[in-house]
């Protein structure tokens, strides 16, 4: 566990004014004695300096140079009450309120979840429903963290998010170690007559992925002229259920209906070689930036998720 700090009490700040400013006593002396770290009485006293003039919210004191040196005067100096006032001052100020502590705005937000709507909907719709009502805003990363946060986790808010996880996973995913699809050709190398879609036999294949807990998956292999989908079932998104699925859809077509396919870049098809050997085919793959016609197959869990409210999971 990490360390717990707290602030100087009323009287600590009574102690150091007295040790440090007063008897002139050095910093890791005074630390010793009042029992805090020599780095928190040396910045501590400095945050808290007091000017004469402080009541009246100016800087400086009228006429300096004609006062007498000491306290009242221009010169700053280390007053415990006045320093407790401004530490309690800042410790008020620096507290804004939470977005989501609005009865109104939370009632809504939770609401819409057990309706199956996802953050970025919301975020959305709340624009849409009160345009002059800056209370009824919320971000979708504020809705996520105050989703996973530790007050709602009895609440169980995230089984109502499209994928339902129980942690959030990184924003830029995780880091890949090797190759992870083996032989890749890009989709650079594929011919410039497949974008016109005027011959039949080339494919675009992806993978729609089922809603937590259950780990079947859809492999889904549409044809580009023709828009036709083939899909099987799949046990998981692993790399050889995916190419026994396409071995199975693929095996009793003639070779001009499968001529090659185009996947994105994801894991599953890192197996791809096994069926381009078996059947003759062409795999290529597709950018990051790069469209297709599967796109059309994804479910509210891959490609539809933040304009498609899904059905909500039963509780029971």
């Amino acid at each position: 566990m990490g360390t717990c700090y707290s602030r100087l009490s009323p009287d600590e700040w009574i102690r150091i004014e007295r040790l440090h400013c007063e008897q002139g006593l050095s910093v890791r002396e005074t630390a010793g004695l009042v029992g805090r770290d020599k780095a928190t009485v040396s910045r501590e006293p400095k945050r808290g300096l007091w000017f004469a003039s402080n009541e009246n919210e100016s800087y400086r004191p009228y006429r300096p140079r004609r006062l007498k040196t000491g306290p009242w005067t221009s010169m700053p100096f280390c007053s415990a009450l006045a320093a407790q006032r401004r530490g309690d001052l800042r410790r008020r100020e620096s507290r804004k309120p939470h977005r989501m502590d609005s009865d109104r705005l939370r009632s809504w937000v939770m609401d819409a979840l057990r309706r199956g709507w996802s953050p970025g909907l919301i975020e959305g719709r709340l624009k849409l429903e009160y345009p002059g009502d800056p209370v009824m805003r919320v971000s979708h990363e504020c809705l996520h963290q105050w989703i996973h946060a530790k007050p709602q986790r009895g609440l169980d808010l995230r089984q109502y998010l499209p994928r339902g996880r129980k942690h959030r996973a990184r924003r830029k995913g995780r880091k890949v170690r090797g190759p992870r699809i083996p032989m890749r050709v890009p989709i650079s190398q594929r011919p410039k007559t497949v974008y016109s879609r005027g011959q039949f036999g080339h494919r675009e294949s992806d993978t729609v992925i089922g809603a937590a807990p259950s780990r079947v998956c859809i492999d889904t292999q549409v044809e580009r002229k023709s828009r036709r989908p083939f899909a099987r079932l799949v046990p998981d998104k692993s790399a050889m259920a995916t190419a026994r699925a396409e071995y199975e859809i693929y095996r009793d077509l003639p070779p001009r209906a499968r001529i090659d396919r185009t996947w994105d870049n994801g894991t599953e098809a890192s197996c791809h070689t096994l069926v381009d050997e078996s059947l003759g085919m062409l795999t290529y793959f597709a950018d990051r930036t790069a469209h297709g016609s599967a796109e059309a197959t994804r479910t509210g869990t891959a490609g539809s998720a933040g304009t498609c409210p899904r059905k909500p999971r039963s509780t029971t």
